[in-house]
């Protein structure tokens, strides 16, 4: 049965209480007059009278009744809709949404460990599988449309003109080497040189390169020298004064070659900011990747085969993705079963966003309230709460009937009690 039918059923059975009291006060008319027609006819008259005064009071609450003096103050709902609606919104903020409660909630409910858990089983991270595949093949879908890649090019292209590639660069660079952060880069880079000249091969090549340069630049001279001696000794001398000077370079963070070091690459980022030439090229490489046909072909060519790639496999029975996936969900839940203090940090952090969030949050939802009230059709505002709570109220008309006819027979033994009593 509908809202609309269980409200007019509603209706009609407190209508016909209404005409039940009504009836039996005709009939108290016709009967022969005595006490116990008295009675019933002091039940009726208050029956109805609660009756009408309870149906006046439902029947103002929606629409308006044309009874002098009191009519202003019927229709109460769609005349207060503006209030009802700030006044809802307040409710809903105050008791669901703010800050303390959103917390209690989290608390209440520790969603953390609920994902944990629910990561556990195993059915679940291949329902999850299942979703993102889903989700994931849709995606492609909806970006094969044509307007969707339009967009996306224009989107691309867009952010490509407006990055200043040269400046961009030296910002970054700037900001790895803040601290002398590119001294470990150098570091890195001495051990790794350090490391090749101690390996033989590297030793045999420098020696093979003397014997060469020898060959090539005193052939005479080289024939009557032992050139392959002379090359492993000028190796080892070279890989032991190379090995010396990179020792100290890395024993001294104040050596002079770490600071032409610093120098040529605060040099060099300037350069990357404002130099013209450097500028020029970084413009003429963003060209090149918006209006090269060539290159913006082999991109497309490569997007391509990748979207492809990925459709057959998120299409398929057997998706690597999506064991993937379930494999990374499942290690999630294992992890966070067996971390409680991961769990106690996450827990933490989702409070702390919560507290963050909440306030903006429920500000928003309760413009959205009670702008979405305001704007409701004023009849359709009042035929949607009638149809909810209409059946209730419907309840109180019978009541008043009854509870009006017992108030009634009150009042007439009252009034009858000086008669009993002589």
């Amino acid at each position: 049965m509908s809202k609309q039918d269980e409200l007019r059923q509603s209706k009609n059975l407190a209508l016909a209480f209404f005409v039940g009291a009504a009836s039996l006060f005709v009939l108290t008319l016709v009967l022969p007059q005595n006490w116990w027609t008295g009675l019933l006819r002091a039940f009726s008259e208050a029956a109805m009278v609660g009756a009408l005064a309870d149906w006046f009071a439902v029947r103002a609450l929606f629409k308006p009744v044309p009874i002098p003096i009191v009519s202003r103050h019927t229709n109460i709902i769609p005349k207060n809709k503006a209030r009802i609606a700030d006044n809802l919104a307040l409710f809903v903020r105050e008791k669901f949404l703010d800050t303390e409660s959103i917390v209690g909630l989290i608390r209440r409910h520790d969603p953390v460990q609920k994902v944990a858990d629910w990561l556990a089983l195993p059915a679940n991270t291949e329902l999850l599988g299942g979703y993102l595949v889903r989700a994931g093949s849709w995606m492609l879908d909806f970006i094969d449309d044509e307007r969707v890649q339009g967009f996306i090019s224009r989107a691309v292209h867009g952010m490509v003109r407006s990055v200043d590639l040269s400046k961009s660069a030296g910002q970054v660079l700037g900001s790895l080497t803040r601290g002398g952060r590119h001294q470990e880069l150098l570091d890195e880079g001495i051990r790794q040189l350090a490391r090749l000249l101690a390996n033989p091969e590297t030793q045999d090549t420098i020696a093979n390169g003397i014997v060469e340069w020898l060959k090539e630049e005193y052939a005479f001279i080289e024939r009557m020298l032992p050139s392959e001696l002379i090359g492993r000794k000028g190796a080892d001398i070279a890989v032991r004064l190379a090995s010396g000077i990179l020792s100290k370079v890395a024993a001294d963070p104040a050596h002079p070659l770490r600071r032409r070091f610093d120098d040529y690459v605060a040099e060099f980022i300037e350069r990357l900011k404002h130099d013209q030439d450097f500028l020029a090229k970084a413009e003429d490489i963003k060209r090149y990747l918006l209006e090269d046909a060539t290159m913006n072909a082999y991109l497309r060519s490569l997007w391509d085969e990748l979207k492809a790639w990925l459709k057959r496999d998120l299409d398929s029975g057997d998706s690597s993705l999506r064991k993937r996936i379930v494999a990374m969900g499942a290690w999630v839940g294992k992890v966070l079963v067996e971390d409680p203090q991961l769990r106690q940090s996450l827990h933490e952090n989702l409070e702390s966003a919560a507290r963050g969030v909440a306030p903006e949050f429920a500000g928003f939802l309760t413009r959205h309230i009670a702008d979405t009230v305001k704007h409701w059709d004023d009849d359709e505002m009042s035929q949607q709460i009638e149809l909810n709570i209409g059946k209730d109220l419907q309840y109180i008309r019978i009541n008043g009937t009854i509870v009006g006819g017992m108030i009634g027979v009150l009042l007439y033994l009252l009034s009858q009690l000086p008669a009993l009593m002589g």
